[in-house]
């Protein structure tokens, strides 16, 4: 087979995680309150936030589910006034490269059933992006189709 035909069978290369991320996430602190958290994923029209300790290094992920868990037991909580977002968030916080492949985040989401991972920049600990399902909806929705 030929370079040129082999150049046009050739499936698109995947996009990566880089391309399809959200940059700059929106993070919380993990001695911020619970109800800090709330206002701003209701503010920022978003499901989840990255968690960080006071350096800004990645701690953990909190979501919308896991405060409607921590209400739906409320009675509960009452009694503990220094309720933090530490202690309702998911650790460790699962990640992803930049480089990563589309299939490489679904893949990993799937596995984990998760709905988003923290892209971490080199040093593995400080969040830069946020790569969603609804990211990943956003780009096989921009895909070609077959026939």
């Amino acid at each position: 087979m030929n370079t040129e035909l082999q150049a046009e069978t050739k499936l698109p290369s995947q996009p990566s995680v880089a391309e399809l991320m959200t940059p700059d996430p929106i993070v919380v602190d993990e001695s911020a309150t619970v109800d800090e958290a709330v206002r701003l994923l209701e503010e920022n029209e978003i499901s989840g936030l990255p968690v960080v300790d006071r350096d800004g290094l990645l701690v953990g992920v909190i979501s919308q589910t896991d405060i409607v868990r921590a209400r739906a037991v409320g009675h509960l909580w009452h009694r503990w006034p220094g309720l933090r977002v530490r202690h309702l968030m998911h650790s460790p916080a699962l990640t992803a490269d930049r480089s990563m492949t589309f299939e490489e985040a679904a893949q990993s989401m799937e596995r984990a059933h998760v709905h988003r991972l923290v892209v971490v920049g080199d040093d593995q600990m400080t969040p830069v992006g946020v790569i969603s399902t609804t990211d990943l909806v956003r780009a096989l929705a921009r895909r070609p189709t077959d026939g």
